[in-house]
């Protein structure tokens, strides 16, 4: 019995004694907020303007399987402006993997949108997102966006992950 309580006693400080630091702690940064809006700046996810898209969905090109959904949410601001919240869910991909201290991973998603023309006719539309992260010891973030291969994001320190897309 008296080992066991010195064993607990043993751990119990050692626990105690271990050093925390935040600096050892990695900032995970993300979150994607992604706005899509015609040329006079309006929202084109709000079903009450004409010529929305009323529905998406987001598909993991580099996905197990030919169909490979990821997950997202449709969230508002204060004033209503809709946007596309990505938290993860595309499988990553290393572009840059040597240096151990600044690697290079993507995620390419296919944006599908449906826009109703009229009441009878549905236009279907696929685009390409692809998001670039950068990981070191200190931070594991988004740092690029592209949309159909133009760069529509680049990171900066202390900003948040937005990006507009005009259509």
């Amino acid at each position: 019995m008296r080992n066991i309580v010195f064993g607990f006693l043993v751990v119990f400080f050692a626990f105690l004694s271990c050093k925390s630091d935040d600096d050892d702690l990695q900032k995970i940064d993300q979150i994607l907020n992604i706005y899509m809006k015609n040329g006079a700046g309006r929202d084109l996810f709000h079903a009450k303007k004409d010529m929305t898209y009323f529905t998406y969905s987001m598909n993991d090109v580099n996905g197990v399987a030919d169909l490979a959904p990821v997950s997202s949410s449709l969230k508002a601001t204060a004033d209503s402006t809709l946007f596309i919240e990505y938290i993860a869910g595309a499988k990553r991909v290393g572009l840059d993997t040597l240096d151990p201290n600044n690697k290079t991973y993507h995620s390419v998603i296919t944006v599908s949108m449906i826009k109703r023309l009229n009441a009878t006719v549905l236009d279907t539309i696929n685009e390409k997102l692809e998001i670039q992260y950068r990981m070191t010891p200190s931070v594991f973030e988004v740092s690029k966006v592209y949309y159909n291969d133009t760069l529509r994001f680049t990171k900066q320190p202390g900003s948040s992950n937005v990006v507009t897309i005009v259509k």
